[in-house]
Formats: C-alpha cells, sequence, structure tokens
C-alpha cells in the first residue's frame, strides 16, 4: 500500500506527519516476556516454515489460538475488503486481530518492525507494497514461511526463500467523477488537457506510498519509460503540476465524496470499490485502465521474524492464501495472487472474476534491480519535479 478509510489511499501518510519517532513513542514500553510456543518435534513456532513443523492445520490453530491475538498494522477495513477479512479470520478462529495506525504507509510498517524489535505491540504480519517487500528481505526482517498454496504462486510473484509472496493488486486506473466532469480521461495523454485544471490527484507521495509509486509507474510507462526508467513519470507528474492540473490533495475515499479530487489516479480495486460506494451518495465514479500506461501491481504479506505471536503470524498467512480468503480479496474488487489457479481449478467466484474492470493482456512486473535504480531515481528527483 493511503489508507485513510482506505489506507489513506496508497498508504501514504506524509500528511498525517506518522514517522520512525512517532512509532517508537508509541511502543517505548511493553517488552516482549514470553518465549515463543514449541511446534512439533520442538520447533519453536517462530521458526516454523510450513505447517508440517506446527504437525497439522489443527496444531497450527492450536498453537495459534493459544496466543490469542494477532498484531497488525496498516489494513483499513475499506482496502480491498480488509474489514470482512478480518471479522471472516476472527469469526473462525479464536484469535483477535489487533489493527494499528490503519492508515499507514509501506516505509511505516518497515519502520515499525525495526523500531518495535523485542517488543510484545511489534507487528506480527505486514502488507506491504513494492519495493518494500524486497528492501525489508534485504534487511533480514521476515521470517522464511511457505503457505500450503505457496507453490501454487507465480515464480514471478514470490521471493524464492518464502520471505514474501504477493497476495492481491490490481491494476493502475484513473478513477473520475461524471458528475463534476463532462468528458472523463482514460489515458495519461488526455489528464494533460486544459479542462482538468485542478482536478487530477495521486493518492499520496511515490518515495512512501506503493499505491502512488505504481501511478508514477505507469505514467512512465506511458511516456516512452520502462521498468528501469521511471524519469518520464516523474516529469509526467511535473507537467501536469506545472500545468495547474495536479493538485496537492492525497485522494481518499472522504476527498471523493467531497469532490475535492475528482479525478484519482489510484488501483482500479479502490476505484471500483469507490463507484459501489459512493453511488447513492450522487458520485458517479467512471473507472477506467489507461491503455497508454499499463501496469499491475501487487501487495505481499510477510512475517516479521520477531512476530510476537508467531503461530497466529503463520495462521493468519494461510487463512489469507486460502480459497475462502482470496475470494474475499476479489469480494473487494482485487485481484487475488491465486485467481489462475483457482479459475482452473473452480474455486474462483465467477460472479465477482465478472465484476472486475477489464484489461487486455497478462501482467509484466519489475525485476529487484529495476526496482532498486527507479527508487533511487524517484528519492532524488520526485519532490523537486512536483514542489
Amino acid at each position: 500500500m493511503t489508507r485513510l478509510r482506505v489506507r489513506a489511499n496508497g498508504r501514504l501518510v506524509a500528511a498525517l506527519a506518522l514517522s520512525t519517532v512517532a512509532l517508537t513513542s508509541l511502543t517505548a514500553c511493553g517488552a516482549k516476556e514470553e518465549a515463543a510456543p514449541a511446534a512439533a518435534d520442538g520447533v519453536k513456532s517462530s521458526a516454523a516454515a510450513s505447517v508440517a513443523d506446527f504437525g497439522t492445520m489443527r496444531d497450527l490453530v492450536a498453537a495459534a489460538e493459544k496466543e490469542g491475538a494477532l498484531n497488525a498494522i496498516a489494513l483499513p477495513p475499506d482496502w480491498a475488503n480488509y474489514g470482512e477479512i478480518i471479522k471472516t479470520f476472527e469469526a473462525k478462529y479464536k484469535v483477535k486481530v489487533k489493527v494499528e495506525t490503519p492508515d499507514a504507509a509501506s516505509a511505516d510498517e518497515i519502520n515499525a518492525i525495526k523500531s518495535r524489535k523485542g517488543q510484545d505491540r511489534a507487528p506480527d504480519v505486514v502488507d506491504l507494497g513494492i519495493p518494500f517487500d524486497r528492501s525489508g528481505a534485504a534487511d533480514n526482517l521476515f521470517a522464511p514461511y511457505k503457505v500450503v498454496a505457496y507453490d501454487k504462486i507465480p515464480a514471478s510473484q514470490k521471493d524464492a526463500d518464502a520471505r514474501w509472496y504477493n497476495d492481491y493488486g490490481g491494476y493502475i486506473s484513473i478513477g473520475c467523477d461524471a458528475s463534476r466532469v463532462k468528458a472523463c480521461p482514460t489515458t495519461f495523454a488526455d489528464l494533460l488537457k486544459p479542462e482538468y485544471k485542478g482536478k487530477v490527484a495521486l493518492n499520496g507521495n511515490p518515495n512512501k506510498s506503493g499505491s502512488a509509486f505504481g501511478g508514477v509507474y505507469a505514467a512512465a510507462l506511458a511516456n516512452g519509460g520502462s521498468f528501469s526508467d521511471i524519469q518520464p513519470g516523474i516529469d509526467f507528474f511535473g507537467k501536469l503540476k506545472k500545468s495547474g492540473n495536479f493538485i496537492p490533495v492525497e485522494s481518499t475515499p472522504a476527498t471523493v465524496e467531497k469532490g475535492e479530487t475528482p479525478i484519482s489516479i489510484d488501483w482500479d480495486y479502490l476505484n471500483a470499490s469507490y463507484a459501489d460506494e459512493f453511488k447513492s451518495k450522487g458520485v458517479d465514479w467512471k473507472v477506467s485502465v489507461p491503455t497508454d500506461g499499463v501496469y499491475a501491481q501487487y501487495y505481499s504479506q510477510a512475517i516479521n521474524k520477531d512476530a510476537p505471536h508467531p503461530a497466529a503470524a503463520r495462521l493468519w498467512m494461510e487463512f489469507l492464501y486460502s480459497a475462502e480468503g482470496q475470494n474475499l480479496f476479489l469480494a473487494g474488487n482485487a485481484r487475488p495472487v491465486l485467481l489462475p489457479a483457482m479459475t482452473t481449478d473452480g474455486t474462483a467466484d465467477k460472479a465477482l472474476v465478472a465484476k472486475l474492470p477489464e484489461v487486455q493482456g497478462a501482467p509484466e512486473f519489475p525485476e529487484s534491480a529495476d526496482l532498486d535504480k527507479v527508487k533511487a531515481a524517484l528519492t532524488q528527483n520526485w519532490d523537486k519535479a512536483v514542489s
């Protein structure tokens, strides 16, 4: 992923001034006192690499319910249907999910793991946009764990050492309030038109927000860039800012409902949820995937290697990657990573699949080296381009 009700739209919290210092101050006390419970054959839950290390799924459930809690962060209820996902998990298992700072960004999740190490309020699990999953793994923050469905996840969408793997995602799209905009844009090129002055918004700062990062990446692809060259996307938003079309307001459900961000570049599943949510309030929200900048991104799940509730963390992962969990993401208009496999075996909800915005072709993903390069370019050039 901000996630203000929907993860402050792209998990950007710059506007909320959430920082490492703030996260640290929230958890300065409460050191973890109990050792991780043992799984099967004397293996600690914190070292379990699969269900087999617990014995059976029933044994994993028992270990997780003994812990009784799961610490999560950056999971707002309206983001990809997380509200229903959490309620279903809690109803299924005797584990209470505690979600702190639902509007946090991916960068703040990483900071929380680092700053809260050894604390009983440290995150057990994180939900991250690229490139934060890669950087977290490189910093040795995550526990290797293979869910039962691990082998069904495409190789391009998981870490070879099972420290993170994609879960759900979508395509960058353009959402537009047709009740306020006479002719809605459907491409990045359209966004430069003068009639969109003061109307175009991103959902955060791409240096902190996974979805805003995706928006700039898509703009780069639409303007001659590539997975290794994001500069054309930065330049594009510089032009939008100079023309007055791009506004500094971060799009959130609240700004969409109030008409403050009548055109929002965001994931298709979030824009699609706005169309459903605000229809009764007079918002005629249209969604299109721009044909000149097709870019898909999936969010990843990972387990904190020092999780206070290691068994609950692993049970949470198993639930998310079960057919039930994947269909719950689908109910939130997101595309679950196991959708191809579920379509083949017949476990995907066909009615929900039919609601997804149409996209041509299969998604492609950048390599880690590409991400390192474009992240450096964003850090160096974004602020001066749009300031």
